[in-house]
């Protein structure tokens, strides 16, 4: 009889799966790379205001490299792993791994090509920075490069858990939305109780013991400032 649902084995499984995902981006560059194309691409979607269509299509070849570059990692761990000497099928199994990464990414640049050309074509003059400048994009970039830093620091950590750590992801995050909404809002009201909510977050994290005050309070600043300068560009 299959054992029931528990949520700590849920967590313990979104942990492994986290500790994959940033062991492959502190060792593997191409999938450092491919993360940082990622985040370029998505400005420049949403700058281009694109149809959801077209999103779909972008978000599921950034899905489809990334999966690929993973699977290439796991292939490369498992055959080291069998064999530490040269074999005719362990080059095989690596060399195919890695056509799928390089399929995946040519197929993305042709699809990436096809979306975005006739836009960049005709793209009038300062219409660029005026994309940019919008409030929800600045507060997208801030998100996701927050997101890549607080990723790269906890890689330097050994063991790598989702929960727990340095910095807190959480923190990072309510501190980006809290700062956005301090910009763009014009109630006093709306940001104190945006406040609120991030101390609120802050606390639970530390009181339910997965980070400590030091952890909170680096995420926290790391999302402040991030942000802070992200609007000061556009100001």
């Amino acid at each position: 009889m299959s054992r029931k649902f528990r949520a700590d084995d849920f967590a313990e499984s979104l942990n492994y799966a986290v500790a994959g995902l940033v062991y492959a981006f502190r060792t593997q560059r191409h999938l450092r790379a491919h993360f940082f194309i990622a985040v370029l691409v998505v400005l420049l979607a949403i700058a281009f205001d694109l149809e959801r269509v077209e999103l779909a299509l972008l978000t599921l070849t950034i899905g489809v490299v990334i999966i690929c570059e993973l699977v290439n990692t796991s292939v490369e761990a498992v055959v080291d792993l069998i064999t530490e000497e040269y074999h005719p099928l362990a080059a095989i199994a690596k060399n195919v791994a890695a056509s799928a990464v390089l399929m995946a990414a040519i197929t993305s640049l042709v699809i990436g090509y096809l979306i975005f050309f006739d836009r960049v074509a005709v793209l009038q003059e300062g219409s660029w920075s005026r994309a940019l400048a919008t409030p929800p994009l600045v507060t997208l970039a801030a998100l996701l490069v927050v997101l890549i830093v607080v990723l790269a620091m906890k890689a330097g950590g050994s063991p790598v858990r989702m929960q727990g750590g340095m910095p807190s992801a959480h923190a990072a995050i309510a501190s980006v939305l809290t700062t956005s909404i301090l910009f763009v809002s014009h109630s006093g009201t709306v940001s104190l109780l945006a406040v609120l909510l991030t101390v609120l977050v802050a606390q639970s994290r530390v009181e339910a013991k997965i980070h400590t005050v030091s952890e909170v309070l680096v995420g926290g600043v790391i999302g402040l400032l991030v942000t802070a300068l992200a609007f000061q560009l556009i100001s």
